[in-house]
């Protein structure tokens, strides 16, 4: 018999050619294991943060930890977490190396983005980018008809001079139009590392109803000046899950009937092709 494509598969494909005609760079997503440095602490996530225990984080027992070559670069983070500076007054507490240091499973593909817009800092002159990825990230979450340990994000980051809310709001937009999405709103939200911080939302015409579809904001300069980014220089991003709008499409209401163990062999051969439209 003929081999069958899994309806995530199919959806994650219909991202990817929809990220690349709007011509941006797929980043580099194979280490699901990441160093809280990476991960949190260069998102200026302070270390005290919820989500940095070890009810919401799986953390490694061997290797525990990471090595962190770039000991100029930390020392900025450290700085910042601690005493502030680009126009902030940072957390005030004593910063770990130690902490930083520990390994995890990846909570997020932030961390990814972290580690390119370093890269991309270390370039002279800059030059603007655009990123994305599609991958898997872990969080030690109760499971239920929504939630898994191990789902996927997508991200999208646009770094350039002067990016403001506008331009994040148009490119939003222009993404999700092109997914058939479009009406869309948007409502104040909270995130460490962007301010202001926006949820998006979909008017979804099968179910009659707004649903969330997103998170999005603005990266803060407490994380994007410690790299070394020009001071005029501004990040915009947004994510959402992959498998959220394959629920949506396939009509699908528990998340384990889609991704694990669970799953039907029949669902993966039989599942129509993918056209995605809110």
């Amino acid at each position: 018999e003929a081999g069958a494509l899994h309806p995530l598969l199919k959806v994650r494909e219909q991202l990817r050619n929809i990220f690349f005609q709007m011509g941006f760079e797929e980043m580099p997503t194979n280490n699901y294991v990441e160093s809280s440095f990476w991960n949190f602490d260069a998102l200026f996530q302070p270390q005290q943060h919820p989500a940095r225990d070890a009810h919401d984080t799986f953390f490694l027992a061997a290797p525990k930890k990471a090595n962190i070559p770039f000991k100029d670069y930390m020392q900025r983070v450290k700085e910042v977490h601690e005493v502030g500076g680009y126009g902030s007054l940072g957390y005030r507490y004593d910063w770990s190396e130690d902490e930083a240091r520990a390994n995890i499973l990846r909570t997020h593909t932030t961390a990814v983005s972290s580690r390119m817009l370093y890269k991309l800092a270390q370039a002279t002159p800059f030059k603007p980018a655009k990123y994305f990825s599609i991958d898997r990230v872990f969080r030690n979450e109760t499971l239920d008809a929504t939630h898994l340990c191990e789902f996927h994000q997508i991200e999208g980051v646009v770094a350039d001079y002067n990016l403001s809310l506008g331009h994040l709001k148009g490119v939003i937009h222009q993404f999700f139009k092109r997914l058939g999405a479009t009406k869309l709103r948007f409502k104040p939200a909270y995130n460490p590392y962007t301010e202001p911080s926006m949820e998006i939302f979909s008017y979804h015409e099968g179910l009659k109803k707004w649903v969330e579809i997103g998170n999005s904001g603005i990266f803060r300069p407490e994380m994007l000046l410690p790299m070394g980014l020009p001071p005029d220089v501004s990040v915009i991003a947004w994510g959402l899950s992959l498998e959220r709008p394959t629920m949506i499409k396939y009509g699908i209401n528990n998340i384990r009937d889609l991704f694990g163990h669970k799953v039907s062999l029949s669902t993966v051969k039989e599942n129509p092709i993918c056209r995605i439209g809110f």
